[in-house]
């Protein structure tokens, strides 16, 4: 029986099968309608961009009911013409897609720039009594000039390159007897070989007799310190002989420059402590210096000692964005006068760059002082850089002396007067030398290395080239240099036209967006970078974040004491 079990078959295990639908839900979800090749190979043509124009007339056409309408053939027969595009045509159609983009990213960038700039804009309101109208004055151009009719005026402007801005502008006046200086005076500028007035001069000192305020910008060397001491000097007298000054009176004029031996160049010395009560002219020499150097609230302070209506004067090389705006809030109805572009480099210098690795700059330096006779200047961005210079000098036998701001006034102009006298060949110094001084016969600048900004490189080279003669500066150039700056200097060679070494061209290689021709940041004036990409408006936020929280408990200016 056993066996017999064994034997037998296992059994047949049945299954139920179940009818599956037709269409189940997942499968309606995923169903694809068929597209036929005419309307796949629109739809192509839509994503390259090629159906601009006819994708409103697609959308105007009634579509057919059925493909195998009659008058379908037709149409197909119009669609291959339209869509039987060549090589050349897709070429073109492409490169004209990739020139919209990129003036797309230009229209985003400069959104982006003037977004930053109303964030940087100036909006605190310069302290004291607000006047709408300029200062009076007594000064009059002769009758002769006044009778001469606009075009002449305008026709001198072009011929001297003297931009203007500003309402009811005073004629240019090209000669210093007809701007009814006295006789002394005259002799005076004859005597310093003065002969007739620079373009700054032609139109800048009218406009000061005027008792208009003045923004005045021109290149180093072009003569701007003359344009406010004849005006300041001419007050005084006036004032002389209406009313003679008594003791402990004044001043009538004040000059406000950004380093020491500036302001000792400009006036030998400040004898005593000033009262402003009577003071109506105020005159700011290198004013873009004085804002970058944190002084702008300290210049707020003084404004606000003043108990009448001043006339104000803001001179420099350079005017940024930021110095606009505390014009703005500073000037009256200001003349703005401005010859050759802010911020351009002088003609009257070559300049030459050569890259130097970073442990062979000092050695390098002594075959650049053989260049030309001394007297040189050689400017460094650190104190330190300037001490080890001075000293490798020394060594190597070199009449050298060195200023920078961690040594004592009496030891600056020790060494000042020492190489002003030419008893010593060289003066070692950070930029505290570069604004504004003025050395007679130099013919060679050095920068031991680039400058952060473009600006401070303007005045680094215009201590050479002054009063129309020529001179050379000498850049160091290392990998450490900042890529925007090496731009500014690449548009800065060319705006001079001078060649652009190869290695330059190298470094900076391509900006991610193409700085057009005569434009660039709108906040430092950089022809070769963007708002975005400013190291002068990074250094400025740095700086402002690092003092966050200071100001509760640190004095950071006159006004905070």
């Amino acid at each position: 029986m056993e066996e017999e079990k064994k034997d037998d078959p296992p059994p047949i295990k049945r299954y139920r099968r179940e009818e599956k639908s037709s269409e189940s839900e997942e499968d309606l979800d995923n169903y694809e309608p068929y597209v036929p090749v005419k309307e796949r190979k629109k739809q192509q043509l839509m994503k390259l961009g090629r159906l601009g124009q006819l994708a409103a007339e697609a959308a105007a056409e009634p579509k057919s009911s059925s493909d195998n309408d009659p008058d379908d053939e037709t149409s197909q027969e119009e669609w291959g013409r339209r869509y039987n595009v060549s090589l050349l045509d897709q070429h073109s159609e492409l490169k004209r897609l990739a020139e919209a983009r990129a003036l797309s990213a230009a229209e985003r960038q400069a959104r982006e720039e003037e977004h930053i700039l109303e964030s940087v804009a100036q909006s605190k309101a310069l302290m004291g009594i607000q006047y709408e109208e300029p200062i009076k004055t007594s000064w009059r151009p002769p009758r002769c000039i006044l009778e001469l009719p606009e075009e002449r005026h305008e026709r001198v402007r072009r011929q001297l390159r003297i931009l203007v801005e500003g309402e009811d502008v005073p004629p240019p006046i090209r000669t210093f007897q007809h701007m009814k200086f006295p006789k002394g005076i005259l002799r005076g500028l004859e005597a310093k070989g003065i002969k007739k007035p620079t373009p700054i001069q032609v139109q800048g000192i009218p406009a000061v007799l005027s008792g208009r305020d003045m923004i005045g910008i021109a290149f180093t060397g072009s003569g701007k310190t003359l344009v406010f001491t004849l005006p300041i000097i001419m007050m005084c007298l006036e004032q002389e002989i209406k009313m003679p000054f008594i003791k402990n009176e004044g001043p009538y004029g004040l000059i406000i420059c950004p380093s020491r031996e500036l302001a000792k160049q400009t006036h030998d010395i400040i004898q005593h402590f000033v009262r402003l009560n009577v003071c109506r002219y105020l005159c700011m020499d290198e004013a873009d210096r004085m804002i970058d150097m944190g002084f702008e609230e300290d210049v707020r302070t003084i404004f606000s000692y003043f108990a009448g209506q001043r006339q104000t004067l803001l001179f420099s090389a350079t005017m940024p964005r930021k110095i606009q705006n505390f014009a703005r809030s500073a000037l009256v109805k200001p003349v703005t006068v401005n010859v050759g572009r802010a911020g351009a480099a002088s003609l009257n210098v070559r300049q030459e760059l050569e890259p130097v690795k970073a442990e062979a700059r000092t050695v390098h330096l002594l075959q650049c002082l053989q260049k030309t006779p001394p007297p040189v200047l050689v400017f460094a961005e650190r104190k330190q850089d300037v001490d080890a210079i001075h000293e490798y000098l020394l060594l190597k036998g070199v009449e050298a002396v060195a200023i920078h701001g961690g040594k004592d006034q009496e030891e600056r102009s020790r060494a000042v007067e020492a190489f002003r006298r030419g008893e010593k060949d060289v003066l070692v110094a950070t930029d505290v030398a570069s604004k504004g001084l003025d050395f007679a016969n130099i013919q060679h600048v050095i920068n031991y290395d680039m400058p952060e900004d473009i600006e401070n490189y303007v005045h680094r080279i215009g201590r050479t080239g002054r009063a129309g003669g020529e001179g050379v500066a000498t850049t160091l150039l290392g990998r450490a240099a900042d890529d925007s700056v090496l731009r500014d200097l690449a548009h800065l060679l060319r705006e001079a036209q001078q060649k652009v070494p190869s290695f330059l061209l190298d470094m900076i290689g391509e900006p991610d967006v193409p700085v057009p021709d005569g434009q660039g940041c709108s906040y430092c004036g950089g022809l070769g970078h963007r708002i975005t990409e400013c190291p002068k408006l990074e250094a400025v936020q740095n700086k402002q974040a690092s003092n966050i929280g200071r100001r509760d408990y640190l004095a950071n200016t006159a006004a905070d004491y």
